[in-house]
């Protein structure tokens, strides 16, 4: 881009480029812009100034006009005013019903967390009992095997001790024991 003493030469381009070789105006959309615009309508005060012939009649136009520049100002405070209570109360009312809103939420979070709570020491009472019965299982099993072991040594005993009276009722003296293996042997000699 060409500068010239730190201006730029774009406005300059651009204006060259806006019209033809045939020297007619090409619309751009700053035009269109300048044909659509509507204006407003014109205000009843402007150029309704008529210069009176009496300085009295000048100063009372001037008053009236004041007057009611003055009160149109305040017709427009007012409104002003209004118009920003209204703002304000109805940012009141969101704020109050953002609060709300989140008052309610907080609860139901709070509710949602306490019944998820409840919920997990149900879970857990419920794995300790299953803990507890297993473990109560586990003992009744090992001390039903271990009466049964008793038991059953008990029973070998018994028979051991039976089995040792049997035996030791057939025990002979050793002074008897060599008459009777006479005896036994003379038995079968005999026979």
């Amino acid at each position: 881009m060409l500068h010239l003493r730190g201006q730029t030469l774009k406005p300059f381009f651009r204006s060259i480029s806006t019209t033809a070789a045939g020297g007619s105006a090409v619309k751009s959309h700053h035009n269109d812009d300048k044909n659509n615009h509507g204006f407003l309508p014109a205000n009843k005060h402007l150029n309704s100034w008529t210069e009176p012939k009496d300085p009295k009649e000048a100063e009372a136009k001037l008053a009236f006009l004041r007057r009611e520049y003055a009160k149109k100002v305040r017709e427009f405070r007012k409104e002003y005013i209004h118009e920003m209570e209204m703002q304000r109360i109805e940012k009141m009312r969101k704020d109050e019903a953002k609060k709300e809103a989140q008052r309610i939420a907080n609860e139901e979070r709070k509710v949602a967390k306490a019944a998820e709570k409840k919920a997990k020491a149900m879970e857990r009472e419920a794995a300790q009992q299953e803990f507890r019965k297993t473990l109560l299982k586990e003992r009744q099993g090992k001390l039903e095997y271990w009466r049964m072991r008793e038991k059953n040594f008990s029973e070998k005993k018994k028979e051991k001790q039976d089995l040792l009276r049997r035996q030791s009722s057939m025990w002979i003296d050793e002074k008897e024991l060599e008459k009777k293996a006479l005896e036994a042997i003379v038995d079968t000699i005999q026979l």
